[in-house]
């Protein structure tokens, strides 16, 4: 049962705690809408969990030092005139100038 002016965000906001026994059903469904939501939200969680596992057990942190050469991504540069199809994907090698951060670093441009 609705009332006026009352929009429900989710399927179980649409049960009034006060009109539930209405019908037999109406509770059942409930719990029933309760246990599916709590299976969906323990799924995600353990999705969630495995990701983070799986990524963490491959992924290595960069580890810059000034000096170092490095490569440029230029994919997504759009002052590079031409078919995207014939661009370089990287530039460089640059000499890192500059530390910002982990993933961060300031490059000399030569040339």
């Amino acid at each position: 049962m609705l009332e006026r002016l009352w929009k429900p965000k989710l399927p179980v906001a649409t049960f009034k705690e006060d009109l539930v026994d209405i019908h037999r059903n109406t509770s059942i469904f409930m719990l029933l809408l309760d246990k599916l939501s709590n299976h969906a939200n323990q799924t995600m969680t353990d999705a969630f969990e495995y990701s983070k596992k799986k990524w963490d057990k491959s992924h290595q942190a960069p580890e810059f030092k000034v000096g170092d050469l490095i490569l440029v991504i230029t994919l997504n540069f759009n002052n590079i005139k031409g078919p995207k199809k014939f661009k370089n994907c990287f530039s460089g090698p640059f000499i890192i100038k500059a530390l910002h951060g982990k993933n961060s670093v300031q490059v000399e441009l030569l040339g």
